[in-house]
């Protein structure tokens, strides 16, 4: 079988501007990097703003696991498949980061023959959205340390400077540094620290801004310090907005391809689901929907994360109604959480099947809860049996979910039209009747202890004393209304990431707690988390190269 790569290094690409036109997406309306990516203009969301929405439906998955699930495989093989049947579809993805591309997890641009292309420009530079984001980032990051070196008007308490840098490389020795070494001329000694940029608060940000003015009112509430009496140092009091925005300018713009088979996709944005509100962005989400009749977006890791944030972030701030849901799996990722080793997963093993499925079942339950309809796949591999699919097909529809298999990895949207046919069918007859999992209006704790309970099965919610304090700081400072952004292992339901399948009996340790006053949401960091990942003994670099012709290999 071919890899991801040379699939996609043997597609037959079309003119992004050939794609665009059946969407009534015309050459002016885009700004090209080269014949195959393009922005769309900020003229084109003036244009379509006031046409009815689309469907939408969301694309999540169970924990993942070194088995496999397929989710942005499965959303890419499942447009294509609305495609297949002359439905006038569109998909919405994240933009992959550099850190995962050479650590461990690879890219993000699914894979086989459901895949979007140019493969190799969407996974290492793009169109420099990453680029642009981590600068704003470090501006702000050197305007602040310039402001305490010449004066600190702002009587910046350099023991709270909560802002930390970026890059977008998984590199472990930058998660505490220390900055301001050498002369008098070269800034106060302190500790600092870096974030993945995925992780950056401007990440999110730009995901959740519906226009330039929308993006530099939430840049201005960035909190990037506290004074020594304990006051808010903002962006807009570093006067830093203004030459943040021009950093962002072209990075706002929604980033439109192709699949393999010619389907049109907004890639816009990448924050990470265990750390961040995992969703693409907002502007290209609601673009796609005044633009196709269906349209298909993930989000991150499993549902116990990307989906929760996606209803009770970016669905709760931008007004999106999703219609349906579409929960992926894999026969071998439920074997494994049942206890099988990773090695024997290709043998039949109903009884690990029927330990491991709890995790699906768990899924299911938490996505039920926000009034979504639910379509159960299975990503299907050459050694699954059909005992095993009758088995999942049985358990999930006696839980009110329809199911369809997936083969689109091995056939492209041909093996996605059950699946196609099922989700159709789904906005047909089943009505949506979406909320939030929780009221704004509750105090912090009552939120994250709602998220723990609900979608983890905690039994507790406990607080490090720092996190509790300022959990009480930030509602005297008038933001116990946001939403919270859980950042928690995505490998299993609980915040230790060795309890597989559907852990009970266990507590949620909240270690550390900030506010994210211009994305709008409090971050609380659980278990052992952390925004700046660390590449692994043997990390993907290993097999990356380019050969004498320019061809990149080894990317996947």
């Amino acid at each position: 079988m071919k890899t991801d790569i040379q699939i996609a290094q043997e597609a037959q690409m079309i003119p992004i501007t050939e794609v665009a036109a059946p969407y009534g997406i015309s050459g002016d309306d885009l700004e090209l990097y080269g014949k195959y990516k393009a922005k769309l203009s900020d003229e084109l969301w003036e244009e379509v703003k006031d046409r009815p929405d689309g469907k939408l439906v969301l694309v999540t998955a169970i924990n993942p696991t070194p088995a496999g699930e397929g989710k942005t495989t499965t959303s890419v093989g499942l447009g294509q498949a609305m495609a297949k049947l002359n439905q006038k579809a569109m998909i919405c993805l994240r933009e992959p980061s550099l850190g995962p591309c050479f650590g461990i997890k690879g890219g993000a641009a699914g894979g086989g023959y459901a895949q979007v292309v140019p493969m190799e420009d969407l996974n290492l530079h793009f169109t420099g959205d990453f680029h642009a984001i981590t600068s704003a980032n470090n501006l702000l990051a050197a305007m602040l340390d310039n402001h305490i070196q010449q004066g600190n008007a702002l009587n910046i308490d350099t023991r709270q400077i909560v802002w930390k840098r970026c890059l977008d490389m998984n590199d472990r020795v930058l998660r505490n540094v220390v900055v301001g070494l050498g002369a008098k001329a070269d800034g106060y000694v302190r500790e600092d620290h870096f974030v993945i940029t995925v992780a950056s608060e401007i990440m999110a940000i730009l995901c959740l801004a519906n226009d330039m003015a929308d993006l530099k009112e939430r840049l201005g509430k960035i909190i990037a310090a506290y004074t020594v009496s304990g006051e808010p140092v903002t962006a807009a009091q570093l006067n830093a907005v203004g030459a943040m925005a021009a950093l962002l300018k072209d990075a706002i713009k929604p980033n439109l391809i192709q699949t393999l088979e010619h389907t049109p996709a907004l890639v816009h944005g990448g924050p990470f689901a265990n750390i961040a509100h995992g969703c693409n962005s907002v502007r290209a989400t609601k673009t796609a929907l005044k633009l196709a009749d269906i349209v298909i977006t993930e989000a991150g890791f499993g549902a116990d994360l990307g989906a929760e944030k996606f209803f009770d972030i970016k669905c709760r701030k931008s007004g999106l109604k999703p219609d349906a849901v579409v929960l992926v799996a894999t026969v071998r990722a439920l074997k494994y959480n049942g206890g099988v080793p990773k090695q024997e997963l290709a043998k039949e093993n109903l009884d690990a099947l029927a330990k491991g499925i709890v995790n699906l079942e768990k899924h299911i339950e938490n996505l039920q809860k926000f009034g979504v309809p639910v379509v159960v796949t299975l990503n299907a591999f050459a050694t699954d049996t059909q005992a095993e699919y009758e088995f999942i097909r049985d358990f999930c529809q006696e839980r009110g979910c329809e199911f369809a298999l997936s083969e689109v990895w091995a056939k492209g949207g041909e093996g996605g039209m059950a699946l196609a046919e099922k989700v159709l069918e789904t906005l047909q007859s089943k009505e949506s009747h979406y909320h939030p999992l929780y009221e704004l209006d509750l105090p912090l704790k009552a939120k994250i202890g709602t998220i723990a309970r609900e979608i983890y099965g905690a039994d507790n919610v406990v607080y490090a004393p720092a996190a509790s304090r300022m959990l009480a700081r930030l509602e005297e400072l008038g933001f116990g209304n946001l939403p919270v952004c859980m950042a928690k292992n995505q490998y299993s339901l609980s915040d230790d990431a060795s309890r597989l399948g559907r852990p009970t009996g266990f507590d949620i340790t909240i270690r550390e707690v900030y506010v994210s006053a211009g994305a709008g949401f409090i971050v609380a960091l659980t278990g052992n988390i952390m925004t700046m990942p660390g590449l692994p003994k043997t990390p993907a670099a290993f097999g990356i190269d380019v050969d004498d012709s320019g061809r990149i290999t080894g990317l996947f």
